[in-house]
């Protein structure tokens, strides 16, 4: 071989020398830049406080006339969504209280038409409470239940008679008189759906003043001798608002009358809106329900994960506005919980049948009903949804993180807990597919901790349990009982009352419970 043979034969060998190292150095770079992308996935901290806020009497749905014929005869959609043994868990269900109802004479819309779905809720433990669209015809302005806003009717407002303000609670006492002789003590009654919202089916028109004068000077006669459990809850406004809340809370004798605020979300974003108005009622020691809502009910599809994930933050964002009580709209739709059976909404619309949305709401019916919510170190605190939202709560000795995550990252969060926990349980949500609705599994935890680190999977809904170690130093860690606020009492149907009577449960800070006989 030359020299130039042997010189070229060397160049030849370098290069490949380098061109192989090149690849090396490149397979190289690429592991350390997937490498630290991952050691940079973005870690959030979540610190739990132990600063108690309202107490959840729980969730439920409408059973009304419409989405859930054929009315009055069907109740297997409320069969698969109520009671503790059912995988959704609601225990609040919203009748309407028609006004058709005369003597012995019934039309098609009338009473009856709930009574079967209010049967099997009861049954299962749960809360009934009916709420009038319109009061009977012949008490109102115009003559009839109809609200007024069409041309038919005359565009004639509909508003209660003020000669005839001294009916409308004794017409109360005959729809309570009737369900109880069919069999259901029912536990609310709601002064008003939608007060503030001139409508041309059945409605009535109350100003805030207006429900200030019945309420103050005739809620008397609502018979709480022979129902003694029945509560009474104010007009329901189209817009939760401190308008309609806040006048009735100033009025001391209004405020010895209701029971529970409600309204609904139309238009008004709970910590925009709620939150101001259920400030007056919670320092009174009142209940606040949001009492109607639909989300993404105006497409013709079934809802995305994503929108899924929307419905799961206006529950949280409800939660951390002071709600006590969230009841959704119809039960029954492609929107919400069971489906209608209408196939041009997609082939899981399958009538009855859950669908995803209900097992998002089953982590908050299944998990905060009964629990108090606690403060964390990000809560939101106001304006429309957020990419990532929190809250948190206790139940005996439970502690439970809600975590929502609406982007397409995953990350990592550390919990910071206020008492050590020896064990955890993990709801994951992150699709509408069922193998991924509901995904249960354990959390590792070794040995006594506060804190936790986990991975929040991209466009997830997490529910954590966490079990408190009441055997170790936390336990030691609690307020001392002399600087603990005065225990709670509930109904055994978990409403709160404002002192203990009958057979009732007590429910100290620390979230121990126990039932107790008292007096009346």
């Amino acid at each position: 071989m030359t020299n130039s043979s042997y010189l070229c034969a060397a160049i030849s060998k370098i290069n490949h020398f380098y061109t192989s190292m090149k690849k090396i150095l490149i397979t190289l770079l690429v592991a350390m830049a997937a490498t630290a992308t991952q050691a940079a996935k973005p870690r959030y901290v979540l610190t739990v406080s132990d600063v108690r806020k309202q107490t959840v009497t729980g969730f439920g749905g409408a059973c009304c006339d419409g989405a859930m014929k054929p009315f009055g005869t069907d109740n297997a959609c409320v069969s698969r969504l109520y009671g503790a043994k059912s995988k959704i868990g609601l225990n609040i269900l919203r009748m309407e209280i028609s006004p058709s109802f005369t003597g012995d004479n019934w039309g098609d819309y009338d009473w009856n038409g709930s009574l079967p779905s209010a049967k099997t809720v009861k049954n299962r433990g749960g809360i009934v409470f009916g709420t009038p669209w319109s009061p009977p015809g012949d008490y109102k302005t115009n003559g009839t239940a109809q609200g007024g806003n069409a041309q038919d009717q005359g565009y004639q407002k509909g508003k209660l008679r003020e000669d005839c303000y001294d009916k409308f609670f004794p017409w109360l006492n005959t729809f309570l008189g009737w369900m109880k002789s069919k069999g259901v003590e029912v536990d609310a009654v709601s002064i008003q759906n939608e007060p503030d919202w001139w409508v041309n089916y059945s409605g009535c028109l109350y100003d805030p003043q207006d429900l200030v004068k019945l309420v103050k000077n005739y809620a008397w006669m609502l018979d709480r001798e022979t129902y003694p459990n029945v509560k009474l809850i104010s007009g329901e406004p189209l817009g939760f608002t401190q308008n309609y809340t806040d006048p009735l809370m100033k009025d001391e004798e209004c405020r010895k009358q209701i029971d529970i605020v409600a309204g609904h979300l139309y238009g008004h974003a709970p910590l925009v809106y709620m939150k101001e108005a259920a400030k007056l009622p919670t320092q009174y020691g009142k209940e606040v329900w949001m009492t109607e809502h639909s989300v993404t009910d105006n497409t013709g599809k079934l809802p995305t994960w994503h929108e899924n994930l929307i419905f799961a933050e206006e529950l949280n964002e409800c939660m951390l506005a002071g709600c006590t009580g969230y009841i959704y709209w119809y039960l029954r739709a492609h929107w919400a919980f069971c489906g209608t059976g209408e196939t041009q909404y997609g082939a899981d619309n399958k009538k009855d049948e859950l669908l995803p949305r209900a097992f998002v709401m089953s982590h908050f019916s299944k998990n905060v009903t009964g629990s108090t919510r606690l403060t964390t170190s990000r809560d939101k605190t106001e304006g429309e949804s957020d990419e990532y939202e929190y809250s948190a709560y206790i139940k005996g000795d439970s502690l439970i993180v809600m975590a929502i995550d609406t982007t397409a990252n995953a990350r990592d969060l550390l919990i910071k807990l206020p008492y050590q926990v020896k064990s955890g349980q993990l709801w994951l949500s992150t699709g509408n597919e069922p193998e991924k609705l509901c995904q249960k599994s354990d959390v590792a935890i070794d040995e006594p901790t506060k804190e936790i680190l986990v991975e929040m999977p991209a466009r997830s809904l997490s529910t954590y349990i966490f079990m408190i170690d009441r055997g170790s130093t936390a336990i030691q860690e609690l307020t001392p009982a002399s600087c603990l606020p005065s225990p709670e009492y509930y109904d055994l149907h978990g409403r709160r009352l404002d002192k203990p009577r009958g057979l009732c449960i007590e429910k100290t800070a620390d979230g121990r419970t126990k039932k107790i006989m008292m007096g009346r």
